[in-house]
């Protein structure tokens, strides 16, 4: 039996400001923008530049500290799932949006850059019984620059 994956994992920075909303059942949810960039040389030598746009979505307690501590233009390590969302449109056509649900954040601006202070990693899901509920308090949460695969 062949097992699936459905990870993403980007480095870049913010497009907007966070918007942190609470919807009807009471859960926060957090929407912002990550813009990526691929840098390389053509075949004549020249440097070629690619930019691409990533939504997130975030949820719960990683949606209120988002909201609280990310901002535009400061750089992240986003580590989540791709979900690719559908509607009607107001004119009747079928719309779609995929989107990245972040489970795991990473603040990598420094304090001089406008970082949120903290560069601690935060996590979307809860932590182990022996650690502290709060995740900005859990060290296993944090993922090291040095750590990331690529």
């Amino acid at each position: 039996m062949a097992a699936s994956l459905n990870r993403a994992m980007i480095i870049g920075n913010l497009t907007r400001d966070p918007e942190l909303k609470q919807i009807p059942s009471g859960q926060n949810v957090c929407s912002f923008g990550v813009a990526t960039n691929r840098t390389w040389k053509n075949q004549q030598g020249e440097k070629q530049e690619q930019v691409e746009y990533h939504n997130i979505v975030a949820w719960g307690k990683l949606a209120e500290i988002c909201g609280q501590y990310l901002g535009k233009g400061k750089k992240v390590y986003i580590d989540g799932r791709l979900q690719t969302r559908d509607w009607e449109g107001q004119d009747g056509a079928k719309r779609y949006r995929t989107e990245i649900v972040a489970e795991n954040m990473v603040m990598l601006s420094g304090r001089g850059e406008g970082g949120g202070g903290n560069d601690g990693g935060f996590s979307a899901q809860p932590p182990a019984p022996s650690l502290p509920s709060e995740p900005s308090a859990a060290p296993g949460n944090e993922i090291k620059i040095e750590d990331i695969p690529f």
